[in-house]
C-alpha cells in the first residue's frame, strides 16, 4: 500500500536535506502541507514528494534559486497538462477516423 502522508522527519530522512530546506520550499509556496488541528502534526500529502525530489535536484546540482525552482515546476505541471490536453485530442481524433473508415 502507497503511504499517503508524510511527516516532516519522513521527508527530510528520505530524500537526505535539511529541515530548513523543506521549510524554504513551504515558505515559497513550492510545497504544501496539510496541517491537522495540532500545527506540530503537519504532514505532507504524497503527490507533494515529487516537488521535493525535483527541487532538491534543480538547487544542489543545478544551482537553480528557490525562485527559478517554482518557474520550472509551474512551467512543469503546465506542460503535462498541456501534453494530457494534446493527448485527449488525438484520441478523438484516432476516434472519428476510426467511425469515419467504418462507414466508407
Amino acid at each position: 500500500m502507497k503511504k499517503e502522508l508524510w511527516t516532516v522527519t519522513q521527508i527530510v530522512e528520505f530524500f537526505e536535506i535539511d529541515e530548513a530546506f523543506l521549510c524554504q520550499l513551504e515558505e515559497e509556496e513550492i510545497v504544501c502541507p496539510t496541517c491537522g488541528d495540532d500545527p506540530s502534526s503537519k504532514v505532507f500529502p504524497s503527490s507533494e514528494l515529487e516537488k521535493v525530489r525535483l527541487a532538491k535536484i534543480l538547487v544542489a546540482e543545478m544551482g537553480v534559486n528557490l525562485a527559478g525552482v517554482d518557474v520550472i515546476l509551474r512551467m512543469r505541471r503546465n506542460m503535462i497538462a498541456m501534453r494530457k490536453q494534446f493527448d485527449g485530442i488525438l484520441e478523438t481524433l484516432a476516434k472519428d477516423l476510426r467511425e469515419s473508415l467504418r462507414q466508407t
